[in-house]
């Protein structure tokens, strides 16, 4: 199984098809020549993913002049994905992962523990995929707060100096 370890800047992003809350199929090749902001996330109206996503929102206009795009992922079944769109005003895409099948490609969906439950389940985690669809930046572990400021900062970076890619956060692991 591919981890997020070994999930590299430059290496091409895993294809996908899901679906979003309104129940239309979209393809990560749908977005080539744009940068996406792939963010991974645990659940649906908990609050860490309702803090993340709010200010993924707030940040639209900024991210969008960076000419990112957001889609957001999560095991979360389309109906729960609807119903948290709706109640935030969310208006990018959440994605149903409800098998896995791409949290596993991007090596997020890890073994983790609360109150002494084991359990597996995706890990925070963003990617910022170029217009080549190869990834760019990956933001392991995500600490919420601040961290749509990390993203801006990056695609900031990378315009100012002209690379070809964001600069890949580097941060001290937990």
């Amino acid at each position: 199984m591919t981890t997020a370890a070994t999930m590299t800047v430059g290496k091409k992003a895993p294809a996908f098809t899901l679906q979003t809350a309104a129940g239309k199929t979209i393809r990560l090749s749908d977005f080539l020549g744009q940068t996406v902001v792939l963010y991974f996330y645990p659940k649906d109206d908990t609050p860490g993913c309702t803090k993340e996503a709010c200010s993924f929102q707030e940040h639209r206009a900024q991210l969008a002049a960076q000419r990112a795009v957001v889609l957001g992922v999560s095991g979360d079944n389309v109906a729960s994905h609807q119903r948290f769109a709706d109640k935030f005003g969310l208006t990018f895409p959440l994605l149903s992962d409800p098998d896995a099948a791409v949290s596993k490609a991007y090596g997020v969906y890890k073994q983790k523990s609360m109150y002494g439950r084991t359990y597996w389940g995706i890990e925070r985690t963003t990617f910022i995929i170029d217009a080549q669809g190869r990834i760019a930046a990956i933001f392991p572990r995500v600490q919420v707060n601040g961290h749509t400021q990390e993203v801006l900062d990056a695609l900031t970076a990378s315009r100012s100096t002209g690379a070809a890619s964001p600069p890949r956060p580097v941060r001290a692991k937990h």
